[in-house]
């Protein structure tokens, strides 16, 4: 977890300048992101160092990514240093490169001089100043054989699709090579400066650090940042914005710690660095608030007819499910990667699975005429079909070939006997008729067919729909981007973390981590909004920010019409608001509303009522949002292992699970603030609208956990 994430964009010119190629930051955490353009190099280093002292001095946690090389290509520090560590050719420029307050600076030079000391030529080229450098050349010059072109973590990213440049090169568009001679001594007097709090990855371990420094690749979110340098957005403004914000949203959803992780050899990682995001490309743009806005909500979507009161849950979920519409955007994605995704468009065969008829066993093929009843002898042609390797040519009548599990059937097979039914010489095989036409064959297309839909846009992608895909030949897919679902809970009696100090009149915030947890169980992208006391600027603040963040809003507390339920009276007064009374127990009253075209779902405050309406109407809202089809739990018919007399009028719903008898056994209470009992349970029971006489015996519905996607 990191309270705050600093991006810096480390490329600068030669003299102090603002605009286009100079230095941004950017700057996210739970306030928003903000970007500052700095002018030279000198300023933006104590810049950071200030934002790190910060964070010490407030406890917080930061994440700062610098987007330059941290190390280079294996051989380079131990032949300059006779180490073969990152942290040493930082050290050895250190002592060597110069860089003044006015950006003026050495670094060619210093490149000439490395050059003219390392074995079979220098690797170092590229000057754009007029002036000559001894021992660095303009062009790119043959590369000593000691030394690669690029690091490991460069080469699985040419691997991806990018084109990250080499260090060697100094000049010329995307040149990263001056940027980071100049910034790896930085690097040095911060990690001198900070000393034991901080960390740079992934030369140290970063458990326990304030500060952890990490190099970035702002290419991973290319397409991202070139659509809002289309629209005006300065490029490095959008590239130091987008991946803090990217990095933030992931570190507080639990997402970020993957990216941390690779199985490259400590050595190599300790000289050449790593870029941290390499191969989780789709999640850092997944992490990405959309850029325009998405789809909105009808402004009455919600509202009630007039008069209506109470409303029966079924009535309920049907108002809800023709009010919504998917609010994300799409992209697309290599199917490969688009696990847990929802389709936005329907997938199309490409070809036909299987695209040829084919064995279904190992045996022997022919041509189903050539048999009779009785015994069979058929001469054996030369070679055999196998999967992957075809037969050429045609079968005789008559005759027959060798044929292994998935083989193609070749010209004159349409049927197949199998090897264990056969007798065989070499020369004929010899097998009792009558076989079956098409015995032991697979047609062509008899799974999909080449142009038929194989899924439907709405479908949420399982591992098995991967390979399915993956066998009609559809190697991309459009989908919905993850829905982004912002978890904000209010009230005085609230405190944020179990962590924190609790007065006796005080309680601990449950709803919120239950939320926000079930938002990622559900596949979403779980935004923490944090805690807003009973104070409408704080909350109207907090909304105001989920406006811009998140596509959807779950709340808990304040939802109903007393004194200090002040999220339903800002959105009665500042958006759009419906309270639906719903005729259940627990939950009862749901606030649906909109502010500022942004779905907010009002849930009651007691734990086991927030729940129990998130499963019942949060799943599958938030589904329909998404772009996935609305989903609906599946219950069983159990014996009960209880009684109860329930009175007409409202359905409800009872915390249950199943006991070793196959029954349903229910919580000891029914109340509301019961939190034990959620944990208790693995499903819930739901009775009838109408009156009921349980006893046990009588046949209930159970719906385990599972079909409301809990694991």
């Amino acid at each position: 977890m990191f309270d705050r994430v600093a991006i810096l964009d480390w490329s600068a010119s030669g003299a102090p300048k603002t605009g286009k190629d100079s230095i941004w930051i950017g700057v996210s955490d739970a306030s928003g992101t903000t970007s500052r353009n700095i002018a030279t190099r000198t300023e933006a280093e104590a810049a950071v160092l200030a934002l790190a002292h910060e964070a010490i001095r407030t406890g917080e946690r930061l994440l700062i990514g610098a987007d330059l090389n941290f190390g280079a290509p294996a051989g380079l520090a131990k032949h300059l240093t006779g180490k073969a560590e990152a942290t040493a050719l930082w050290a050895w420029l250190a002592e060597r490169i110069t860089d003044d307050a006015r950006n003026h600076n050495n670094y060619r030079a210093i490149a000439g001089e490395m050059n003219a000391t390392l074995p079979g030529g220098g690797p170092f080229w590229g000057n754009g100043s007029k002036t000559d450098f001894d021992g660095l050349p303009r062009t790119k010059p043959a590369l000593p054989d000691w030394l690669a072109e690029h690091r490991r973590c460069d080469q699985q990213s040419k691997a991806e699709g990018f084109a990250p440049k080499t260090l060697w090169q100094l000049a010329g568009a995307g040149a990263v090579g001056a940027q980071s001679l100049l910034g790896m001594p930085m690097l040095h007097r911060l990690r001198a400066a900070l000393g034991a709090e901080c960390a740079v990855w992934p030369f140290e371990p970063i458990e326990g650090k304030a500060i952890v420094i990490a190099e970035i690749y702002a290419a991973f979110i290319g397409p991202d940042v070139r659509a809002l340098e289309a629209r005006g957005k300065v490029r490095d403004a959008a590239e130091v914005e987008l991946l803090s914000t990217a990095f933030w949203n992931l570190a507080q959803t639990d997402r970020l710690s993957p990216l941390f992780e690779t199985d490259v050899d400590t050595a190599l990682l300790r000289e050449e660095g790593w870029t941290l995001g390499t191969g989780h490309g789709p999640a850092l743009r997944a992490a990405i608030p959309a850029s325009q806005l998405p789809p909105r909500l009808r402004d009455d979507c919600f509202a009630m007819p007039q008069g209506v009161s109470w409303v029966p849950v079924d009535e309920a979920l049907e108002r809800l499910r023709t009010a919504l519409a998917p609010v994300t955007g799409t992209e697309t994605l290599r199917t490969a990667t688009a696990c847990g995704r929802i389709l936005a468009a329907d997938c199309v065969a490409r070809r036909s699975n299987p695209p040829r008829p084919n064995s279904a066993v190992d045996g022997y093929g022919f041509a189903h005429a050539s048999t009779k009843a009785g015994v069979n002898r058929l001469p054996l042609v030369a070679g055999r079909a196998a999967a992957g390797q075809p037969l050429a040519g045609a079968i005789p009548p008559g005759h027959a070939v060798r044929i292994l599990t998935g083989a193609t059937l070749p010209e004159g097979v349409d049927s197949v006997v199998l090897e264990e039914d056969c007798a065989t010489d070499s020369a004929s095989v010899t097998f009792d008729g009558p076989v079956k036409p098409r015995a032991n064959t697979r047609k062509a297309g008899e799974d999909v067919v080449e142009g038929a839909v194989a899924l439907k846009a709405g479908h949420h992608l399982r591992p098995p729909d991967l390979a399915l895909l993956s066998a009609l030949g559809i190697g991309e897919v459009t989908v919905h981007r993850p829905l982004r679902v912002g978890v904000l809970s209010t009230g005085d009696e609230i405190i944020a973390s179990p962590d924190r100090p609790a007065l006796p009149h005080q309680i601990y915030d449950a709803n919120r981590p239950m939320l926000l947890a079930l938002a990622r169980q559900w596949g979403h992208l779980a935004i923490d909004l944090g805690h807003a006391p009973d104070r409408p600027a704080t909350i109207a603040g907090k909304l105001d920010r989920a406006a811009r963040e998140v596509d959807v809003v779950l709340t808990s507390g304040g939802a109903s019409a007393g004194d200090e339920d002040h999220v339903s009276r800002l959105l009665r007064e500042k958006g759009t608001l419906s309270s639906w009374r719903i005729a259940m127990k627990p939950g009862r009253p749901l606030a649906l509303a909109l502010w500022e075209g942004v779905p907010v779902i009002g849930l009651p405050g007691n734990p086991v009522a927030a729940l129990v309406c998130a499963l019942i109407f949060g799943r599958p809202a938030l589904s329909m949002l998404a772009g996935g089809d609305w989903t609906a739990p599946q219950g069983f018919t159990v014996p009960a292992a209880f009684s109860k007399s329930k009175k007409p009028g409202r359905r409800e719903y009872l915390r249950a699970r199943i006991n070793a008898e196959g029954a349903a056994e229910i919580f000891a209470s029914e109340g509301s603030g019961r939190i034990s009992g959620l944990s208790w349970a693995d499903g819930i029971v739901e009775l009838p609208d109408g009156a009921a006489e349980i006893t046990p015996g009588v046949p209930v519905r159970y719906i385990p956990y599972a079909s409301f996607g809990l694991t």
